[in-house]
């Protein structure tokens, strides 16, 4: 089997499914089992501080805790990830592959993020995008995703706004040229 483990899953235009419609989701997990991945591009109405507040954490890096959080995706949407490029050792951390991209579910680095002592850059959601064995494959063949190896600056160094088009860039395409029709030849 093929991994799309490290990529990026770029919504079609065709996308009609308004929890994805319009998304760019880092893939951190792609094996016989299914995927998990977290959409970096559809900002909550929540500020990092308000997950702060509620593990009841001192705050002490004002910059951090102003940060918006994403919306990572429709499963489990109380339960946080963060994802980030840190060589700290936190508790439940995947690293995906070689672009140092990793993504921790542990509570561990929002402590050390409240702190002021965290990684730095990061990018904290709430819930996931899950898809069961085989169905990724089988959306990606009905022209709903087109995928990319994820670039790190497309998740911390890109505005929100314009990670959906740095993605599709990634791919050597204007999102003008994509068709919001599906086709098979």
């Amino acid at each position: 089997m093929s991994t799309l483990q490290d990529q990026f899953l770029i919504a079609m235009p065709s996308m009609r499914d308004p929890n994805f419609s319009g998304t760019v989701t880092y893939l951190c997990k792609h094996d016989e089992k299914g995927a998990l991945g977290i959409i970096i591009n559809r900002p909550l109405r929540m500020r990092v501080s308000e997950i702060f507040k509620q593990l009841s954490m001192n705050v002490v890096d004002e910059l951090q805790a102003d940060r918006p959080v994403m919306g990572g995706g429709p499963v489990q949407v109380d339960r946080g990830f963060v994802i980030h490029q840190s060589g700290e050792p936190f508790d439940n951390t995947l690293d995906a592959t070689g672009t140092g991209i990793k993504v921790t579910v542990s509570q561990d680095i929002l402590d050390s993020m409240a702190r002021g002592a965290g990684p730095e850059p990061t990018l904290v959601a709430l819930g996931y995008a899950g898809w069961d064995p085989g169905q990724l494959e089988a959306e990606i063949t009905a022209n709903a995703w087109l995928n990319v190896p994820a670039d790190p600056a497309v998740i911390f160094d890109t505005p929100i706004d314009q990670r959906w088009a740095a993605a599709t860039a990634l791919l050597g395409v204007e999102p003008s040229q994509l068709s919001s029709y599906a086709g098979h030849a």
